[in-house]
């Protein structure tokens, strides 16, 4: 679609939880820098990045507030209330905190601001007119029930080796979940192009997945 990758992208990731801290790896593994994070009292901008080492410590070790980052890392700074994140410049916007926390008047700056990727982290962050805002100024809007589907393809990984008695490496995880993730792309992607709505990703999402869940229905002989 875009014909472009996270490499020298400016980022900004809402949340601080897991799905915000290995967003934030898979972006700088990528060749993305990550500006600022949240969480529910305020967010950290740091303008060189942000030190997933630090980050990791402070949330996943000392079960810290955000805050103390800006406290650790000098030049990084902290203001109250999380959804002002959306007011720093980036290229991609990753919500990954919680449902309904990006709306409309966040997206309209965003924009303005130059955004051309935005990914749904957490389950339906943005507000239907935020959704709407994105589509109609042409960004790339991937939305939760494809983009964050990692979780469960993940879980059902695991399944697969308690199920065969295997135990993959981390690198092997990995390889498979990109796989899978790159195909909910091509089905979501494939679809919207199929019924006229190419490139949105919203609509292709939604219909990929009636028309698996019927197919299943229809091979079981449940529908007809």
């Amino acid at each position: 679609m875009k014909n472009d990758s996270f490499n020298g992208k400016t980022v900004v990731i809402s949340g601080s939880g897991n799905v915000a801290i290995y967003a934030c790896q898979k972006a700088a593994e990528m060749g993305a820098t990550v500006v600022a994070m949240s969480d529910s009292n305020g967010y950290v901008y740091d303008p060189k990045g942000i030190n997933l080492r630090i980050m990791k410590d402070i949330k996943e070790v000392k079960r810290g507030r955000i805050k103390d980052y800006a406290k650790r890392v000098k030049g990084a700074t902290y203001a109250e209330g999380c959804r002002d994140i959306w007011n720093i410049k980036c290229d991609v916007a990753l919500p990954c905190a919680t449902q309904n926390e990006l709306d409309e008047k966040s997206a309209k700056l965003l924009i303005k601001n130059g955004v051309m990727a935005v990914g749904e982290g957490a389950n339906m962050p943005s507000t239907p007119d935020a959704v709407a805002a994105f589509q109609k100024a042409g960004i790339l809007f991937a939305p939760a029930k494809a983009a964050n589907a990692g979780g469960v393809a993940t879980s059902a990984l695991e399944m697969c080796q308690n199920s065969m008695r295997y135990s993959w490496t981390f690198e092997e995880v990995d390889a498979k979940l990109k796989s899978i993730m790159e195909g909910i792309f091509h089905n979501a992607y494939d679809a919207s192009k199929e019924y006229g709505l190419e490139g949105n990703l919203v609509a292709g999402a939604n219909i990929a997945g009636f028309t698996k869940v019927c197919r299943a229905m229809i091979a079981q002989g449940i529908a007809y």
